[in-house]
């Protein structure tokens, strides 16, 4: 009897698939939960220190891309069935080290590599998540090699193009960004997963002079006027705008991934976070290097400035302002919250083998619903939908073209089928789950 309650435990069904619970491969019980506590620690990170879209992915992607091949090492010489990995090999891994003790002790050491001034924090939690694991030594041999793979990963992504920081200086006449804008390092910045940023780079916005971008121009003008009181495009945009001290875009479908996949396996939390995080940092890669080619000018500036443009179709309006509040303070084509939410959405619904997973959803940026008096909530029908949502909110708020928007959408989607296509698949046997590479 002891025997098949056991096995009804390990096989539990879960979302109509048959998926072990978090704690396979080590452990008694669900002591801790290593991928949301730990991606919850970096979230706080990136909020502190008012990180950048980019600078945040590319954290995000190292916390992962660690806790994923510690759990995956482990998993790779006890189950009998490798799956790829994506830093660092599985070779050294211990065939009985517990899985937890190694996402957290591997989730550790890239937090305190990337923020040390925050190391009391981290050390904080992983001495809680071991103090409730145990000191067996399997736990043992997961936390040592936890702590190697998460300093493999500092030093792998040690040199990656990501520092020193540079800037493009502003440009001058019709249709060019006219600020300087920092960040620019990131446009060359060493894949994870991709084989080449510069593959996804958008074509370009209409030329000034054509009709379709006096079409976007004038539905901008009218939508995202700041003089134009509309609530509810004002509450879509603030929903979605998630500035500096948020947890930014790409961290904002981290927290959607954490949400959806609560109940998943440890092994499934770790390969969703890492295929995630991987492909949004990587487009950050191609969202830079489209951003620097192009240096289109936002809407705030082509409005006021459209007597230069060259286009009957489009008219000067001096006192425009943005629906958002600013102008921006990068160059308008493409627009990254579109980018960065398509290949969120299309990661997870490769993850998911569905789009149609509808869930409920409250942003770090979210405003006061007056109704409640609590952050607004927001229920999509898909993960599409959620990006298309997201793509659109820059457009209400007078932030970006629509062309821009649907560059980026565009964008998103086919990075993230690269990702799905080539990473963390089975090496041996079948690599796909119905049509999704996983």
């Amino acid at each position: 009897m002891k025997k098949l309650l056991v096995l009804f435990v390990v096989c539990a069904v879960v979302g109509g698939g048959v998926v072990p619970p978090a704690w396979a491969g080590g452990r008694a019980g669900p002591d801790v939960e290593p991928v949301a506590t730990w991606n919850g620690l970096a979230l706080e990170a990136v909020r502190a220190i008012r990180a950048s879209d980019a600078d945040a992915a590319r954290s995000y992607a190292m916390v992962n891309a660690a806790m994923y091949d510690a759990v995956n090492g482990i998993a790779v010489q006890s189950d009998g069935r490798d799956r790829a990995h994506l830093l660092t090999s599985p070779d050294g891994a211990p065939r009985r080290g517990d899985r937890q003790a190694a996402a957290v002790a591997a989730a550790h050491a890239v937090l305190s590599g990337l923020y040390p001034d925050r190391s009391a924090r981290f050390d904080e939690q992983l001495a809680a998540d071991l103090g409730k694991l145990g000191d067996g030594p399997s736990v043992s041999a997961g936390r040592a090699w936890g702590q190697a793979v998460g300093a493999h990963v500092i030093d792998v992504r040690d040199g990656d193009g990501s520092r020193p920081v540079e800037t493009q200086p502003g440009g001058t006449g019709p249709g060019v960004f006219p600020a300087a804008w920092s960040g620019v390092q990131y446009r060359a910045m060493v894949p994870f997963g991709i084989a080449d940023g510069g593959r996804y780079v958008a074509p370009g916005p209409p030329a000034l002079g054509s009709l379709d971008y006096a079409a976007a121009f004038a539905e901008v003008k009218l939508v995202g006027d700041a003089r134009i009181a509309d609530p509810a495009k004002l509450a879509h945009y603030q929903y979605w705008s998630l500035p500096a001290g948020s947890a930014q875009p790409p961290g904002e479908w981290l927290k959607i991934a954490l949400e959806v996949a609560a109940k998943r396996s440890l092994s499934d939390q770790a390969r969703l976070a890492a295929l995630l995080s991987v492909a949004l940092a990587d487009v950050s890669i191609s969202t830079v290097r489209t951003k620097f080619v192009h240096r289109h000018w936002r809407p705030e500036t082509a409005i006021q400035q459209a007597d230069t443009d060259g286009n009957p179709h489009t008219e000067k309006d001096t006192g425009w302002k943005a629906r958002a509040g600013s102008a921006g303070s990068s160059p308008e084509y493409i627009s990254g919250h579109s980018s960065f939410s398509a290949a969120g959405a299309a990661v997870l619904a490769g993850f998911f083998c569905a789009d149609r997973v509808p869930f409920s959803h409250v942003t770090d940026s979210a405003p006061i619903d007056p109704s409640t008096g609590e952050p607004m909530k927001r229920t999509f029908a898909s993960f599409s939908g959620a990006a298309a949502d997201a793509g659109r909110s820059r457009v209400v708020g007078g932030s970006h073209f629509q062309f821009s928007n649907e560059a980026g959408l565009a964008m998103g989607r086919s990075l993230a089928a690269e990702i799905l296509a080539k990473k963390l698949l089975y090496t041996t046997g079948p690599t796909h789950h119905g049509e999704c590479p996983l």
